[in-house]
């Protein structure tokens, strides 16, 4: 069956923002006296709300992170942004192919919409991504992933049964959150590893796999 919507990630998956954002947060959260590598930063934050990283400081480390670490994170990694930030390579395509197929899609972050706004200006994505179809889990109370929260909200708001969507996740929390809202979960393993994303109803590696994946029938 033919997905009646499509839900993007945004980070990693549309706009190539990962690398740059966890290198700034890995370097960040060293300076702080909480030391990160990059590869760790990947593995324990990759697709999650940012309360994550609260919560895995103080397990790790039994610290406390400063309390506005958050405004602090996101002038750094906007400064980064601002300078050099790509869409993922495909990303313009696959979106443009889908308008012309009439079939819907949105994009669905943990990120807020300051961030969001950021990525899909500086990437150029802008323009197939207005704003009615563009989700936050600042629109579902910050609730982000892995709750399904932002996914069912998205759902509902374009009018779409969760079982008729079909999500596109590049992280283990994304993936358990499509689950966890009933939705088939299309894993993107250019950044994470399939091994990563248990759960997924199967695995594009080039972007422009989607349109494979939904194949002549649209």
């Amino acid at each position: 069956m033919k997905p009646q919507l499509i839900i993007f990630d945004n980070d990693g998956v549309l706009v190539d923002s990962e690398p740059i954002a966890h290198r700034v947060l890995s370097g960040y959260l060293t300076e702080l006296g909480f030391p990160f590598t990059l590869e760790e930063s990947y593995r324990h934050f990759l697709g999650n709300a940012g309360r994550t990283v609260h919560t895995v400081v103080a397990h790790r480390f039994g610290g406390t992170l400063p309390a506005d670490f958050t405004t602090r994170l996101h002038e750094r990694v906007f400064a980064a942004f601002r300078e050099k930030l790509d869409a993922v390579q495909g990303a313009s395509t696959v979106l443009t192919e889908l308008r012309r197929r009439s079939i819907p899609y949105c994009l669905a972050s943990s990120s807020d919409h300051a961030w969001i706004d950021l990525t899909l200006d500086r990437s150029g994505l802008r323009p197939l991504l207005p704003p009615d179809v563009v989700f936050s889990a600042q629109d579902v109370r910050g609730v982000g992933k892995p709750a399904p929260d932002l996914f069912l909200h998205a759902a509902a708001a374009l009018h779409t049964d969760p079982h008729d969507c079909l999500v596109i996740e590049d992280s283990p929390g994304g993936v358990r959150a499509a689950k966890a809202a009933g939705m088939p979960v299309l894993g993107y393993t250019a950044l994470t590893p399939a091994s990563s994303l248990i759960g997924a109803t199967s695995y594009i590696t080039h972007l422009t796999g989607l349109l494979d994946h939904l194949g002549q029938d649209h």
